[in-house]
């Protein structure tokens, strides 16, 4: 008597399944970004009380003996071209940076890519708070600290240049810096998702992303060191509270996800080895698990 197994069937959801989900997530970033930002401006009418937190951040930094902002702001003046590049890399690498890096995630790093979602957003909520209660006005408005409004002087800046009229940012809303603490994140996303792989050493060159951040926030008189402190012990206490990703799930590269071919999910039930059992009876081997795809996995970690 001949024993054999049931092929698996086809993938539950299918091509169709994996675009929900992916309009989806698409729906959830952009709804919980358009939150933050319209809380952002829940602010902007509190410009006494950002003034005298921005003195207190002042001296402060002052009593911590750090840097002052000043001297990182006085190497980008020497050149135009050099303080342009700075305002630019500040308007226009922000968002992209972030929104290519979780594109990069949710394609080939899915179970990276929810714990990466889920640190920012927690990272995200938590300075929406902090902005809201502590209104702060950044260096580059303090008329006592003798600091350039690079954006405004040199360009391009993202910022009106009257705070009260700016109807599309809150310009009082310094502390902390989402600027580094994306950044940051970044770096440590790619760090934690390439980590183990034949590339993970290339991977240590994204902290080259929040340092540079750094220094383009301060030297443009964005923000204070202190905006990057807060913001590092924020992603400090979201990455504690946020478990990463097990150390057995799937999440390698995967080129042929989804297509069948290769180590696709049909390829396993159709070429599965077989063997005999006791009475020398064919019987197919149990198949070997299969990856999930970036749907699947998204789709089941909600």
């Amino acid at each position: 008597m001949t024993a054999h197994t049931t092929p698996a069937g086809p993938p539950a959801g299918g091509p169709r399944a994996a675009r929900r989900r992916l309009i989806r997530e698409l729906l959830l970033v952009a709804g919980f970004f358009t939150f933050y930002k319209a809380g952002r401006l829940l602010s902007t009418d509190r410009t006494g009380e950002a003034f005298r937190n921005a003195d207190r951040i002042w001296d402060a930094e002052r009593a911590l003996r750090l840097p002052g902002e000043g001297a990182v702001q006085r190497l980008l003046l020497h050149g135009e071209a050099l303080v342009t590049t700075a305002n630019t890399y500040y308007a226009a690498v922000h968002f992209p940076a972030t929104a290519l890096f979780l594109i990069w995630l949710y394609v080939r790093r899915p179970a990276h890519y929810l714990w990466t979602r889920r640190v920012l957003a927690v990272l995200t909520g938590a300075a929406l708070v902090l902005h809201l209660a502590y209104p702060l006005a950044p260096p580059r408005m303090l008329p006592d600290a003798g600091l350039v409004d690079t954006g405004q002087v040199y360009g391009p800046t993202v910022y009106r240049a009257a705070p009260d009229a700016d109807t599309l940012a809150n310009q009082f809303a310094a502390m902390p810096s989402l600027h580094f603490g994306w950044a940051l994140m970044l770096a440590i996303g790619v760090i934690a998702a390439t980590r183990g792989g034949k590339r993970w050493r290339w991977g240590l060159l994204w902290l080259l992303h929040p340092l540079v951040t750094l220094l383009v926030i301060v030297g443009t008189a964005n923000h204070y060191w202190l905006d990057a402190v807060v913001a590092a012990v924020l992603l400090g206490i979201a990455l504690l509270v946020v478990p990463r990703p097990r150390a057995g799930e799937p999440d390698t590269d995967m080129p042929d996800a989804g297509t069948g071919a290769g180590t696709g999910d049909g390829a396993e039930a159709s070429a599965a080895p077989t063997r005999r059992d006791a009475e020398g009876a064919v019987q197919a081997a149990p198949a070997l698990p299969h990856q999930k795809s970036t749907a699947q996995t998204v789709g089941a970690g909600k």
